[in-house]
């Protein structure tokens, strides 16, 4: 079965090397997406990555991935606390989607414990650091692959 996956990185993940280092870590941006998208040949998939600063970027990238993607991978960065309107286009692409963070969001400010994403999402992956990517993108697969072999 051809599958396809999108792997979306949202505000300041473009950052990544830079920004905040003792929570984010020191790999760049680069080296996350070479991670991931060497994660994604070995499991024998596509895998697009997009990063957006712009909620609305998003949010266009999630309805095209209705048409052409298997599933999603989002760190809606920091939309994820507040962004209604990603979590509708989340629900409205009808595709599963793994919401992703690098940090453990639930041992930080009060205000990131809070997703309003999550519920709209099939699961969730935080606080394994980059690795959490990497999860998230295996259980993405094998999300698929069972729903494909129950129908």
């Amino acid at each position: 079965m051809f599958m396809n996956i999108l792997v979306i990185h949202g505000p300041n993940l473009n950052l990544l090397g830079e920004r905040e280092p003792g929570i984010y870590g020191e790999e760049t941006y680069d080296k996350l997406n070479n991670d991931i998208k060497t994660a994604a040949d070995g499991l024998g998939i596509s895998c697009e990555i997009f990063q957006s600063n712009h909620e609305g970027a998003i949010i266009d990238k999630l309805h095209e991935a209705r048409k052409s993607c298997s599933g999603v991978v989002i760190n809606a960065g920091a939309y994820t606390h507040y962004s209604y309107a990603i979590r509708d286009a989340i629900a409205a692409i009808r595709i599963p989607c793994i919401e992703v963070h690098i940090s453990n969001v639930f041992a930080r400010d009060e205000f990131r414990s809070k997703s309003v994403i999550a519920p709209v999402c099939a699961a969730s992956v935080s606080g394994f650091g980059r690795d959490s990517y990497i999860l998230a993108v295996e259980g993405l697969v094998r999300m698929i692959e069972r729903r494909s072999d129950n129908k």
